[in-house]
């Protein structure tokens, strides 16, 4: 498939999650419609009014995009990107990113700016350019998917940040807090990968498409999401006073260095159950997005990459690396 282009009559439709972070979406949307309306160009806002509604509008979207070889845009946190990027994957027109979230790994890790002035300049000014997108059972993730403990973290997160706010500290306090309870369980898994199969049994396991993400965490293999791989992060067995080292560590950039943490690279791993007694449905988590999906689980590379329109450099990656 040719790259697409983008040209000075080139139409945006324009996918704005109201709920997204903590910029109104009154104050994003004046910002979108006063950007284009200087330039000259066309878009239209579809304005995420109520639960459940992100998927619906993202299809429309890419339907009108498609029809006039328009741009499809994100404008909110993960979740809304991730479904949006769900919807375009595979339709051939390019994807555009307003980052509205509280962490915005995959805008960073594009060179995105987090003000949305700045990113609409990316979004007007350059051409798409490939990305790589992940699968776990033909869901999309753009950042990260897992399983097990992280998933759970993840969800906890969401309870805390709805009563809390939306802010990086909220997020480790919730996951501190996830920890020390202790209610986790311990998964029996078959891995097979490579053409060979292990068993493992962990708490957590979880796979990386985002190389910002990895290096930051110090995880081992962080640079396989940009030579056409994803990255495996699986626990060891651990006691529950060892689990706050390892956020600890986490947090600090150092989670390869931990003895209990088992990493390695692949283009498609097949997760099985371990033992008869393993549910067969499991809460998976996709960019931070709850869901459950039945057993065994495929993890893969997409064969298609997301056509993002994005800057030709991502200074914050760049600093990232070791």
């Amino acid at each position: 498939m040719a790259p697409p282009h983008i040209g000075p009559d080139t139409s945006f439709f324009i996918v704005l999650n109201a709920g997204s972070g903590s910029e109104s979406a009154a104050q994003a949307r004046q910002v979108i419609d006063d950007a284009f309306a200087a330039d000259g160009r066309r878009h239209r806002v579809f304005l995420v009014d109520g639960p459940g509604r992100v998927q619906a509008l993202a299809r429309e979207a890419v339907e009108r995009a498609r029809a006039v070889g328009g741009v499809v845009v994100a404008a909110g946190g993960d979740g809304t990107i991730n479904a949006v990027a769900q919807a375009t994957l595979g339709s051939g027109c390019p994807f555009g990113v307003l980052p509205q979230g509280t962490f915005n790994y995959f805008s960073r890790t594009h060179g995105i700016p987090r003000d949305t002035a700045q990113a609409l300049q990316v979004l007007l000014t350059q051409q798409p350019r490939p990305v790589q997108v992940g699968l776990v059972n033909d869901r999309v993730f753009l950042v990260n998917a897992s399983m097990g403990l992280y998933a759970d973290l993840l969800e906890e997160r969401e309870t805390h940040k709805a009563r809390f706010g939306r802010h990086r500290w909220i997020a480790f306090y919730s996951g501190l807090l996830t920890v020390l309870r202790g209610r986790h369980r311990h998964w029996q898994l078959r891995i097979a990968s490579h053409g060979h199969e292990r068993d493992i049994r962990t708490p957590t396991l979880f796979v990386g498409n985002n190389p910002l993400q990895l290096m930051q965490a110090g995880v081992e293999h962080a640079e396989a999401p940009e030579q056409g791989q994803l990255t495996a992060v699986a626990l060891k067995p651990v006691g529950l006073l060892a689990m706050p080292g390892l956020l600890v560590r986490g947090a600090l950039g150092r989670l390869g260095d931990a003895d209990e943490v088992l990493s390695f690279p692949f283009e498609s791993m097949t997760v099985k159950a371990g033992r008869l007694r393993t549910p067969r449905r499991v809460k998976i988590a996709t960019d931070g997005e709850i869901d459950w999906v039945d057993m065994p689980l495929l993890f893969r590379v997409a064969p298609d990459p997301l056509w993002l329109v994005r800057p030709d450099s991502a200074p914050e990656l760049e600093a990232a690396r070791p």
